[in-house]
């Protein structure tokens, strides 16, 4: 039988999938920092964007009161809202979680780019990934970037107690397509035949696929509204919207006025409205989904990714319960991390589904 040399030429060795695999993980581990600095309110302590001076962090007393000084006068409005009594071992605290955050981001680019010149040297990496890599840098790039804008949205602003929910998204939706195209490509990457031919897939429950894809990432710029607006603290009770002593008086504000979503619970209560009705809209058509597939042969692979597809969905909306009863006063950090982790992980365990579906054979 004649070796398709062609198709050799497009397979990917082990070493590379393992090198797209941890960047898969590495940007999944981003996004939980990510969300754990948004909920700690630590997005404004480093008021500045410093791509190489920044790596270096505070080292004595003297930079660390420079540096607090610093977020008292950029973030004046958040800090006199929330953080008045804040001492310099508690601002550390909130320093630390923007540092890291950013701290990671650096390493992720040194992770990804040294093996990547070393891959490139020995000439294992095909040309179709070379161009998909390309693509995910300028992704990478387009990240950081929006996520300065984000932050600059913040600070200097006496209206202002955080970031603007709207860059939040911006930036939530960025790194969402990051992580989504990284993890397809590993899919790709993973194929044993030729990744560029695959089977178009199983007809209209292939679709079906796609479309519950496109109501997650609706779902997750919910999500994204409601922390940027911490849109939870309105009215943190479930299942039902009637209980809560001051839900009638925020109906009856009817201000729909976006731009100023700060000052309007009525906004704020619309936002999560939307998110919770996503949530079971979502719930509905991934359990269709799993029913329908179940009907189909499936591979190994591809029924244990079904299963973990309800498992996780399960999970997720559990998960948003537990958040939201317990945002008396504050967000929680804990169920609110994991919530957003556990949307990644949802997505994730889609496209696998997706990718296996579409090269069923």
């Amino acid at each position: 039988m004649p070796i398709d040399t062609n198709n050799i030429n497009r397979m990917v060795s082990k070493s590379v999938r393992i090198w797209l695999f941890i960047g898969v993980v590495m940007v999944f581990m981003q996004i939980m920092i990510g969300g754990i600095t948004r909920l700690t309110d630590s997005g404004l302590s480093i008021t500045e964007w410093a791509v190489i001076q920044g790596t270096i962090p505070p080292l004595n007393h003297k930079d660390w009161l420079e540096a607090f000084d610093k977020y008292k006068i950029a973030a004046k409005k958040q800090y006199e809202s929330i953080h008045a009594d804040m001492t310099l071992s508690e601002f550390k605290v909130i320093y630390f979680w923007e540092y890291f955050h950013r701290l990671w981001a650096r390493t992720l680019g040194f992770v990804f780019l040294f093996p990547f010149l070393y891959f490139m040297g020995k000439k294992k990496i095909p040309r179709w990934l070379l161009r998909r890599l390309g693509i995910t840098i300028g992704l990478a790039i387009l990240v950081a970037t929006f996520g300065w804008i984000m932050v600059a949205s913040g600070l200097n602003d006496d209206q202002r107690t955080w970031v603007s929910a709207y860059k939040l998204v911006g930036h939530l939706c960025l790194a969402s397509l990051l992580f989504g195209y990284l993890v397809w490509t590993w899919l790709m990457a993973g194929r044993k035949t030729n990744p560029l031919k695959e089977n178009t897939g199983t007809g209209k429950l292939y679709r079906l696929g796609w479309l519950i894809l496109v109501v997650l990432i609706v779902q997750i710029i919910f999500g994204g509204l409601m922390a940027g607006m911490r849109a939870g603290l309105v009215h943190p009770y479930f299942p039902m919207f009637v209980e809560g002593e001051n839900l009638s008086a925020v109906f009856k504000q009817k201000n729909l006025d976006f731009l100023n979503y700060e000052a309007s619970a009525y906004v704020k209560m619309v936002v999560q409205i939307m998110h919770r009705t996503t949530a079971y809209l979502l719930t509905g058509m991934i359990l269709f989904f799993f029913v329908r597939l179940r009907k189909l042969k499936l591979s190994r692979e591809l029924k244990r990714g079904n299963y973990l597809l309800l498992v996780m969905i399960a999970v997720q909306f559990l998960l948003g319960v537990l958040t939201i009863i317990n945002c008396f006063g504050k967000v929680p950090v804990l169920y609110g991390s994991l919530h957003q982790g556990g949307a990644f992980i949802l997505f994730g365990i889609l496209l696998f589904v997706l990718n296996k579906l579409k090269s069923r054979t």
